[in-house]
C-alpha cells in the first residue's frame, strides 16, 4: 500500500511576518503576500516563533521585521543565527495609514509592519556586531554619567543661590577644583537637616566624579587596542578632535562603508537642514531632528574648538558670521569638520594644516 503525504509544502513561498516587540508578549502579524494568515500574541522568544514557522509553514523562506528600540538587536541576532531573514527598522519610517494613526495598537503596528515589509517599503537601519555595540555603550554610559554631574552641579548652585552663599573671592568655580569641592564640603547650615540636605549632593557630585573617572580610563585603554589605536591617531591629527572625540566618532559611526558619500553621513550625524516645501513656497527648517544626537553634540562642540586653532576654519567661521548667527555658522564648520575626520580615514594619512584647508 501506497502512503500519500497530504502535509502542504511551502517550498519556494516567502512568508512576512511583523513583530511589536514587549517585555511581556509580542503581538505577531504573518501575511503571505496577498493575505494575513493570522494575528496573534506569544511569548517574547525567538525560538517559539521560528517553532510556530516550521510547524505551519515548512519550507518556506522566512522574513521578519521589528521596530528599534528599548529591546536592541538581540532578537535580530536570534533570527538570523535561527534561518530567519530579519531587519530592524526605524520606527519612523513606517508607512502608516491615516486611520492607522488614530487606531494605534501592538496588534495595528504588527499588521503594517508585515504589509510594508512584503510590499518592500522598508528601509532597514544598520546592525552593528556584539564586540563595536558593547563598545559604543561605554562611550554612551559615560555621557549618560556626564549629564548626571551637570544636573547634580546644577542643583548645588540652586542651593548656594537660595541660601545667599557667595564663593570666596580666591576660589574659582569654573572647573570645580579641589579648593571649590573643600568650600562646598565646609559650609555650615542653621540646622542639621539643612547640612544633611547640601552634604547629600556633594557626595553624589563626588561619587559621579569618581565614575566619570574611571569610565574615561577605560575609554582611553579601549583607543589603545589595536582596532582603534591607528585610526584615534588619524583623527586626532584633525584639528579639535581629542581622544574622546575620536573615539565617540569611531564606535557611533563604526565603519564609513555604511554611507555612500559624504551627504550621507552628514545626514547620520544630523547636521544637514530640514525642509518643508509645497509648490513654488520653500521653508528651511533649521537643522534635521533625525540624528545621532551623541555625536553631533560633540562635533558641534570640537567644531568650538577648531575653528580657534585652524586659522582656514577659523577664517571660514568667521566669513560665515557676517551673514548668519553664529550657531548657525558653527553648523557649517561641523560640516567641515567632519569631511576632514572622512578624508583622513579613507585614505590613512594624517590631517595637515595649510594642504587640506579646503576639506
Amino acid at each position: 500500500m501506497h502512503s500519500e503525504c497530504t502535509k502542504v509544502q511551502f517550498n519556494g513561498q516567502d512568508v512576512y511576518v511583523g513583530i511589536d516587540v514587549a517585555k511581556k508578549s509580542w503581538k505577531v502579524c504573518v501575511y503571505l503576500g496577498e493575505a494575513y494568515h493570522k494575528r496573534f500574541a506569544q511569548p517574547p522568544e525567538p525560538e517559539a516563533l521560528v517553532n510556530y514557522l516550521h510547524r505551519n509553514f515548512p519550507g518556506a523562506t522566512y522574513h521578519s521585521v521589528y521596530e528599534a528600540g528599548y529591546f536592541g538587536f538581540w532578537i535580530h541576532r536570534a533570527f538570523i543565527r535561527l534561518g530567519v531573514d530579519s531587519i530592524v527598522i526605524n520606527p519612523a519610517d513606517v508607512p502608516t495609514t491615516d486611520k492607522e494613526r488614530h487606531t494605534k495598537t501592538d496588534r495595528v503596528d504588527a499588521t503594517k509592519l508585515a504589509r510594508a515589509l512584503a510590499n518592500g517599503q522598508l528601509t532597514p537601519i544598520y546592525v552593528p556586531e556584539r564586540a563595536a555595540q558593547e563598545d559604543r555603550t561605554l562611550i554612551r554610559m559615560r555621557m549618560t554619567f556626564v549629564r548626571k554631574q551637570t544636573r547634580t552641579k546644577n542643583q548645588i548652585k540652586a542651593l548656594l543661590q537660595f541660601y545667599g552663599y557667595r564663593v570666596p573671592s580666591d576660589i574659582t568655580e569654573r572647573h570645580w577644583s579641589r579648593a571649590y569641592i573643600g568650600w562646598l564640603k565646609s559650609l555650615t547650615f542653621d540646622q542639621d537637616a539643612g547640612r544633611a540636605a547640601f552634604q547629600a549632593l556633594v557626595r553624589e557630585l563626588l561619587a559621579l566624579r569618581a565614575t566619570i573617572a574611571d569610565l574615561t580610563k577605560q575609554i582611553r585603554h579601549m583607543a589603545q587596542q589595536e582596532r582603534y589605536r591607528a585610526q584615534v591617531e588619524l583623527l586626532q591629527s584633525v584639528s579639535g578632535i581629542g581622544l574622546l572625540a575620536a573615539m565617540t566618532f569611531l564606535c557611533e559611526v563604526i565603519t564609513l562603508e555604511r554611507f555612500k558619500n559624504l551627504d550621507c553621513l552628514l545626514s547620520y550625524v544630523g547636521l544637514v537642514p530640514g525642509e518643508h516645501s509645497t509648490g513654488d513656497t520653500e521653508h528651511n527648517t533649521g537643522l534635521n531632528p533625525r540624528r545621532n544626537s551623541a555625536l553631533r553634540f560633540v562635533l558641534i562642540e570640537c567644531a568650538w574648538i577648531a575653528q580657534r586653532e585652524d586659522p582656514a576654519l577659523l577664517n571660514a567661521f568667521t566669513s560665515y558670521g557676517k551673514r548668519m548667527p553664529k550657531s548657525m555658522a558653527i553648523i557649517r564648520i561641523a560640516r567641515k569638520l567632519v569631511s576632514r575626520m572622512r578624508f583622513v580615514l579613507k585614505n590613512r594619512q594624517p590631517y595637515v594644516k595649510g594642504v587640506l584647508s579646503a576639506a
